[in-house]
């Protein structure tokens, strides 16, 4: 059984106001895509890394990959109109590399600091229970809108998780999913993404560890709080 990354790294940031793509911008001279390439590099448990690029920035990718010795990438595939799409292009690109039990982990280009804690508790979930989800609690009061200016109901934090990626699936089930899914229209419009389209396909889906770290580049400012982390030494006292 292998384990394979699919990085999806097809999007615009036009959110950053940017002249380049946010997965591509340079912090501390190296692009935001390759700070999350060195990390599934570095596991070793991850056999190989499939791109989903954003289309006439392959070629630039593959020149990074080489510059930072990102020797695990089996290839690159364009992108499409939609996350969707491009998470289905990048999954219907891994039959070249992937047999039906191999574990799939899945993962936006743009968190650049997804840890080894994290990919390995991902990696054994799916193996134990055939997928897994990057899940954290809600630490905050989460109320319901009765209109724009009031409410008059809560939702109980204990029964919410906050999902991210990195999510990891068994790759016939991936096969199954985007096949069934983009035949029949259900799950790939709007904010849908791997996690959301399986429950829409009936599936149960299972809890792994996640991280505050885990961020997500989306504005300038995330820009920030990612150098900010960057330049962070932990103090050894803290457990």
């Amino acid at each position: 059984m292998s384990t394979m990354a699919l990085i999806v790294a097809a999007g615009r940031g036009q959110r950053t106001r940017q002249d380049i793509p946010k997965q591509f911008i340079n912090v501390y001279d190296k692009p935001i895509l390759i700070y999350t390439l060195e990390n599934f590099q570095k596991h070793p448990e991850i056999d190989g890394i499939v791109v989903v690029c954003l289309d006439g920035w392959q070629d630039i990718l593959r020149a990074y990959s080489k510059q930072y010795n990102i020797t695990k990438l089996k290839t690159i595939v364009n992108g499409g109109n939609t996350v969707q799409e491009s998470c289905r292009n990048g999954v219907f690109a891994m039959k070249e590399f992937c047999n039906d039990d191999d574990v799939v982990v899945i993962h936006d280009g743009i968190r650049p600091l997804v840890d080894v804690e994290v990919l390995s508790d991902v990696i054994a979930t799916c193996k134990k229970y055939g997928n897994a989800v990057t899940s954290m609690p809600y630490n905050e009061q989460i109320f319901r809108k009765k209109d724009d200016i009031s409410t008059n109901e809560y939702i109980v934090r204990e029964t919410l998780r906050r999902v991210q990626t990195p999510q990891a699936y068994k790759f016939s089930k991936l096969i199954w999913a985007y096949t069934k899914a983009f035949n029949e229209e259900i799950g790939i419009y709007g904010s849908s993404y791997t996690n959301t389209m399986m429950v829409d396909l009936g599936e149960t889906l299972y809890f792994a560890s996640g991280s505050d770290r885990n961020i997500k580049i989306t504005t300038t400012d995330d820009i920030e709080l990612f150098k900010a982390f960057l330049s962070i030494k932990r103090d050894s006292w803290l457990k």
